[in-house]
This record gives C-alpha cells, structure tokens and sequence, in this order.
C-alpha cells in the first residue's frame, strides 16, 4: 500500500477529488492512504508563525526551517525508505516516467509550499527532493499535489478499472494517444474513419499508430524525437 502524506498549510483543501470515484474506492480497499498534516500546528508561538523574511533581503517571505523541520520530524520515519518532494518551479519536470516509479514507492511525502519558498536548509538536511509540475507559477502547492498524485494512483495496480487504460495512453512509448470514435457512427455530417469498421485488428493497429506518430511529430516535436531515437 502507498502511504501518502501532504504537509500544508491550508489541511481543508483535502481530500478533495482525491475522495471521490475510482481513488477513493482504491482507498477503501486500501490500496493507498493520506494523511494530511497542518504544518501550522508545529509553530512555536501563539500565533502559529511559520513564515519569516528572507536573510539578504528581497520580496516576500520564507517558510521557516524551525517550523518545517518539527512537522517532517514528528510524521515521518527517516529509517524507512520515503520519497521526500518540495513542489516547486525550480525543480524537475514532472513526466509520465517520473509517475511510474514514484507509484512503485511505499511512502511520499509531499511539502506544499507557500510564500517565496522554504528555507534551504531544511531541504539539504532531510532529504527532500524538488519537483515542478510544469512551467508555470500556482498561488500554492496544493493544487500542484493533487496533479502529482493524479499522475501517480492511476499507475497504481487495481486502482484504474482496466489496467491496460494506462499503457496504451499518451505519453506512452513516447507518443500521443490516437484519436478516438464512438457511437453514432455519423454525427454532424462527420463519419468514423472506415478503417475502425472494417474489424481488421492489424490494420486498426496500425492506423493507430500512424495517427500516434503524426499528431506526437506536429504537436510534440520533443516526444517525436525521442521516439525517433528509440
């Protein structure tokens, strides 16, 4: 089972719609867990502080060391094998093989952070590991948490109801899906490509493929190149 923690300072922003469908079922039959920690309740004062200015000076604040570090220390067992990981935009891409070995972990722990950053120290000193979701700025790490965890229960085994949903999906063997047709057979004057009537398996395979390879080359030259190469 996959035990997750999310240590925030916003605790009612989960579970959210990691609590409905297919995920909450997954935690039912205890497939993965959460456990949500209020990083304001390790503060040292009355007000629960846990922000500060940054030494050298410069715009906003900084999520103090003290405070960080008593939350990690008080929720998570150093001596087993954790996967520690400061959402932020500095840090590397997220991607579908990021995903993929971080679904074959036993404990995540995920720091959501808020202000200009957190304190450097904190990072060196427990092991953490920073991931970015994207080139883009968000208010928080929250909603970048929910992304990362998206990304990570679906490759879970027994979460997704067809487990194959994942494998033949985007970003798989470096391309993109191919495009996809349902009933009616002719809506709004547009048909279904033939070849996906015709029951040829070997042949709709291989139109998939075409498709996958031809939408991955115009709209993701990077991914098409890769491909190329493998």
């Amino acid at each position: 089972m996959l035990k997750v923690k999310i240590f925030t300072l916003y605790p009612e922003s989960f579970p959210g719609p990691l609590n409905i469908g297919l995920y909450k079922k997954a935690m039912e039959k205890k497939l993965w867990s959460l456990e949500v920690i209020n990083i304001r309740d390790y503060a040292n004062d009355k007000h629960k502080t846990v922000d500060d200015t940054p030494f050298g000076g410069g715009n906003g604040m900084l999520m103090r060391p003290d405070v960080l570090s008593k939350a990690l220390d008080k929720n998570i067992n150093f001596d087993e094998n954790n996967e520690n990981i400061y959402l932020s935009p500095r840090g590397k891409k997220l991607e579908q093989s990021t995903a993929k070995n971080l679904s074959k972990e036993k404990n995540i722990n995920i720091i959501c952070g808020h202000f200009e950053g957190v304190d450097q120290r904190v990072l060196e000193t427990r092991g953490v590991k920073e991931l970015s979701v994207g080139d883009y700025v968000l208010s928080g790490g929250e909603t970048a948490s929910y992304v990362l965890l998206d990304s990570i229960l679906r490759l879970i085994p027994g979460v997704l109801g067809n487990n194959l949903s994942s494998v033949v999906e985007s970003f798989e063997n470096d391309l993109l899906e191919y495009p996809q047709y349902t009933k009616p057979q002719k809506w709004e004057e547009k048909a279904v490509p033939e070849v996906l009537l015709s029951g040829d398996h070997a042949k709709i395979k291989g139109w998939r493929l075409t498709q996958s390879e031809a939408i991955a080359r115009v709209l993701r030259p990077d991914w098409w190149n890769k491909y190329k190469k493998n």
